[in-house]
């Protein structure tokens, strides 16, 4: 069973950077595509970003293409994501989930995805 753990969240000013970190337990990471969701109090979780499990293609929500960007290593079994020009309503818990099915990077859908992180708060003040 793949692992996966979140890291890289705090608060920051809305107009400023973080970057999570997505970091798997084993080597079978390689052949998973992983995607980004995030959820705030009350609210379904929230498609981000996906990425397949080569890299070479990536996939956004509309309200973070531009702003997000979204990698991965399969070498250091990591998933990155770049969070610029932050706004106030990106506040949420992040989590990172992890799936083995041909397309996944591009589902929106939480029920597509096998394996889930516990997430990282992130908060951005006004």
């Amino acid at each position: 069973q793949v692992q996966l753990v979140e890291s890289g969240g705090g608060l920051v000013q809305a107009g400023g950077s973080l970057r999570l970190s997505c970091a798997a337990s084993e080597g079978t990471f390689s052949s998973f595509d992983i995607g980004w969701f995030r959820q705030t109090p009350g609210k379904e979780r929230e498609f981000v970003t996906g990425i397949n499990w080569s890299g070479g293609k990536t996939y956004y929500a509309r309200s973070v293409k531009g702003r997000f960007t979204i990698s991965r290593d399969n070498a250091k079994n990591t998933v990155w994501l770049q969070m610029n020009t932050l706004k106030p309503e990106d506040t949420a818990i992040y989590y990172c989930a992890g799936c083995s099915k041909i397309g996944c990077y591009y589902s929106t859908s939480p029920s597509r995805y096998d394996y889930w992180g516990r997430g990282t708060q992130v908060t951005v003040s006004s």
